[in-house]
């Protein structure tokens, strides 16, 4: 090849390059104060104005990590993870939508919460940091860290958590009416009702 081929070829491959690029839209960042006022419309009535501790029967929102909580709303729409009220409500919300709802709720402080039961957190408390080794039972920390705080996009932060929300998605798990987590409904599976609840109480005063 000559200098003048090698040339013409060189600008083609720009051009090509430059063409690709401009056919990607560039990604829209999270808007959390859109997310606010979305959240104010689609989400408020069942987990606060701000995701903060409303019903115990519905999850904590407040500090959430953001990729988890557009994972869980987009299971939602696909029916992945079943729900026929979180269903109605993810189908309204686009991609961009759930992006912003969670900038808005990931960008919130989490209020700690407490343990209601001295009988069984220390039950609780060697089954999160110890498992459940006679069983299989993986330490909880393991996965959601020491502190609750969890690992973006595939661990949700526990710490503070209502104690009935996380028991219910527990016994969900172990029961098969939630199937959006291989890993989960094998922990669950092994585990019985007061290890549970006692898990999850010891979840909910974690800091």
């Amino acid at each position: 090849m000559n200098a003048a081929a090698a040339l013409l070829s060189c600008l083609m491959a720009s051009l090509l390059a430059a063409s690709a690029t401009a056919a990607t839209p560039a990604a829209v960042k999270p808007d959390a104060a859109k997310g606010e006022a979305t959240s104010t419309k689609v989400c408020a009535a069942c987990h606060t104005s701000d995701g903060s501790r409303g019903s115990p029967a519905n999850p904590i929102l407040q500090g959430q990590h953001p990729d988890y909580i557009v994972k869980q709303l987009d299971e939602f729409k696909s029916g992945k993870r079943a729900s026929a009220v979180m269903k109605q409500f993810a189908s309204e919300l686009n991609e961009q939508d759930m992006k912003n709802v969670a900038a808005f709720y990931a960008g919130k402080t989490a209020k700690p919460g407490f343990a209601k039961s001295k009988t069984t957190v220390s039950l609780g408390e060697k089954i999160y940091r110890g498992g459940i080794a006679d069983r299989g039972v993986p330490a909880c920390s393991g996965c959601h860290s020491p502190s609750g705080a969890g690992m973006p996009s595939q661990f949700p932060r526990l710490s503070g958590q209502h104690a009935d929300y996380t028991e219910a998605q527990l016994v969900a798990f172990r029961n098969g009416a939630r199937k959006n987590s291989l890993p989960m409904t094998g922990v669950a599976a092994k585990m019985n009702d007061q290890e549970i609840k006692a898990v999850a109480d010891y979840i909910a005063g974690l800091r």
